[in-house]
């Protein structure tokens, strides 16, 4: 298993570490339930150096990615991000990531762990534009400070005005002491924040800083169970669970991130699904019973007939029920139409709902 530059501060602080992704990875801290409302009403930190980070460069590198993603890269600008993702050539989805333009023949992509080399072979194997490719992975570090007081404790590290990066924004500067960081007001939570990106060398250092600095707001660390309740509630969809190579961006929801004014793998597919529509979809669901709904627990009608598939479920710790995301099929996923989840062999009363939850 890899570890990230942090492995051992996490052992230290007594992290319930679990494999995930290929990494050794901390769960857990104090908790889910406080991490999660930690981030929701203070600040949390989370180390997702897991994640890996490709440079696309050179006079190629925009026409790849114009080409390799379904979001219009001509819109970027530089210091702009972008949320997007790589079709492959059956209208289902390599992986979804993130691009930044860092400059007019430089551009930034981050992708999900479980797909780095997924990825980087996707991206190259359509790498007919000339763009010079860099899997900077392995040498770098991802630190996420997410929740309402994220940004105030940030600030104390950084001459970088932070308030002058608007969401999906980011620029380069010092933090801590340590040059050359990625700042990108970007996040999986849904609570605000930063996530920074540097040398793994500098990885403790960071981690102690942000701590120290955050101490009298109560930021405090996080794992990935709050991150996975955090972003639950605000309907952000997980690769391997909500979208995998089998769903289409348009069955999932992200038909914002799929532009139809440009070339690129699988148009024509998912031009098709636009205009005819889909058999099914990806939906918001509440439970109004009691009960905890999980990825594969089957959706069915009134009827017991099997409808869909749950993708991600939890309770949520804001709102205190259980809710979650399923692929269901039509006219079931219209909003408002009475579902069923089917939670160790009975079937639990569920409500189609618009999302995010909270």
């Amino acid at each position: 298993m890899n570890k990230t530059a942090l492995y051992d501060k996490h052992v230290s602080l007594g992290a319930k570490i679990v494999p995930f992704a290929g990494f050794e990875m901390p769960v857990q801290y104090s908790g889910v339930t406080e991490e999660h409302f930690a981030v929701r009403e203070k600040a949390g930190l989370f180390d997702v150096s897991h994640m890996g980070q490709f440079f696309i460069e050179g006079a190629g590198a925009k026409d790849l990615l114009q080409f390799v993603t379904t979001n219009n890269v001509d819109v970027l600008e530089n210091g702009k991000a972008q949320y997007s993702c790589l079709p492959n050539e059956d209208g289902g989805i390599v992986d979804d990531l993130i691009v930044y333009k860092m400059d007019d023949e430089k551009y930034f992509v981050v992708v999900n762990a479980s797909n780095i080399d997924k990825d980087w072979n996707h991206i190259s194997k359509y790498n007919t534009f000339g763009a010079k490719m860099t899997n900077a992975s392995d040498e770098m570090s991802l630190l996420a400070v997410q929740g309402p007081k994220a940004t105030e404790i940030l600030q104390k590290l950084t001459e970088t005005n932070l308030s002058e990066i608007p969401y999906y924004n980011f620029t380069v500067g010092s933090v801590a002491g340590v040059s050359d960081v990625i700042i990108s007001n970007t996040g999986y939570t849904g609570s605000g924040g930063f996530e920074i990106y540097f040398k793994n060398e500098s990885a403790e250092k960071l981690w102690d800083a942000i701590i120290e600095a955050g101490a009298e707001e109560g930021i405090i660390p996080c794992g990935l169970a709050a991150r996975d309740t955090l972003r639950l509630e605000k309907g952000f969809c997980l690769y391997g669970m909500d979208i995998d190579d089998t769903t289409s961006p348009i069955e999932a929801g992200l038909g914002w991130i799929t532009k139809f004014d440009k070339d690129f793998v699988s148009k024509d597919i998912f031009a098709k699904q636009k205009e005819v529509g889909v058999s099914r979809k990806l939906v918001g669901f509440e439970l109004t019973d009691k009960g905890v709904p999980r990825h594969d627990y089957p959706v069915v009608d009134a009827e017991g007939n099997v409808i869909g598939k749950v993708t991600s479920g939890t309770q949520s710790p804001m709102k205190k029920i259980g809710l979650g995301i399923a692929y269901v099929d039509k006219p079931h996923f219209k909003l408002g139409t009475e579902i069923f989840i089917q939670v160790r062999n009975k079937n639990i009363p569920a409500k189609v709902v618009k999302m995010p939850f909270v």
